[in-house]
């Protein structure tokens, strides 16, 4: 009769509580609800300020809202009227084509590639060439939106300084505002809109450690291969993070082209700020400029979304 091996005793598994989990949870989401509390008078703030004037402008551009007339006293839902109006006014698809011609010139382009050349002489250049650089730059920037138009416009008009400058050397300047106004107000958005990016640029590339660069540089990196393939990888949230906002504030720019050139001559410069304004309080139609509103504020939405999708690491 052989004699079986014991097997040794195995450990018993703890008893799992049925309700461990769900109470987890909850406690998770009591600690988050306790943690927003302080945020509370910032999001009614936020709703009130912000989420108001939106809902409200939602809702006027589906009405036929006027200053003047029985509208005005007693404006009628219309449904998507405006809607279908503005999809078939002629200079709904112009002012589209010049507001992304302003915004990607003047801001995604130009704002973007100055800004960082700029960031780069301030950051090699010495003590006194960055000083004077960035005052004559940030004094652009400083200045505000109203009076900086004042002064574009006293510099693009037909007697103005762009002109007396090439009167010296012989030539005759046309009236700019008039036969290249997209032209004058891309140039003056890039004028005032620049220092902004340097500014982010110059901080950005501040914090680049020199270490890095100068082993490329001992590897035999040149400069424009240092900058392609070390720098700008290094400071490419901040780059995506500054086209967020100089489009977005690009996109909303108003006043600058009103003064210029008032959206003229005819509609040249009509970008969907001006036409909101034009259709909204030069023809009195109130629901129909806020259903161009609404329009601009999915575009400005549709931006956001594409850079902040961009600001997210690969792994989220």
């Amino acid at each position: 009769m052989t004699a079986g091996v014991l097997a040794p005793p195995q450990p018993s598994e703890p008893r799992r509580d049925p309700n461990a989990g769900p109470r987890r949870g909850q406690g998770r989401r009591i600690s988050k609800l306790i943690r927003m509390i302080p945020l509370l008078p910032a999001i009614v703030l936020m709703l009130i300020f912000l989420a108001g004037p939106v809902i409200w402008s939602l809702y006027g551009s589906f009405t036929n809202a006027s200053l003047t007339g029985k509208a005005a006293a007693d404006p009628q839902w219309i449904g998507f009227d405006n809607y279908t109006k503005l999809f078939s006014d002629p200079i709904f698809p112009l002012s589209v084509g010049l507001t992304v011609l302003f915004t990607l010139t003047s801001a995604v382009i130009a704002q973007t590639i100055l800004g960082l050349s700029l960031a780069l002489i301030m950051t090699k250049a010495n003590k006194k060439v960055s000083a004077t650089i960035g005052t004559i730059i940030v004094a652009a920037w400083i200045l505000p939106e109203i009076v900086a138009a004042f002064v574009a416009y006293a510099f693009f008009s037909q007697d103005g300084t762009l002109n007396q400058i090439l009167a010296v050397f012989g030539m005759i300047g046309p009236n700019w505002l008039f036969s290249f106004p997209m032209f004058a107000v891309i140039m003056a958005n890039i004028w005032r809109g620049a220092a902004f990016s340097m500014m982010i640029y110059q901080a950005a590339l501040n914090d680049v450690p020199p270490e890095i660069t100068e082993a490329a540089m001992i590897d035999g990196a040149s400069g424009a291969k240092r900058l392609i393939y070390v720098t700008l990888p290094m400071i490419k949230q901040t780059i995506t993070t500054t086209l967020m906002l100089i489009t977005l504030q690009t996109l909303s720019i108003f006043t600058l082209i009103f003064v210029m050139t008032a959206g003229g001559p005819g509609n040249d410069s009509t970008t969907l700020p001006i036409f909101a304004y034009k259709e909204a309080f030069r023809f009195s139609n109130i629901g129909y400029g806020t259903a161009i509103a609404t329009v601009m504020l999915v575009v400005g939405a549709i931006f956001s979304i594409v850079y902040i999708r961009a600001l997210r690491s690969p792994k989220e």
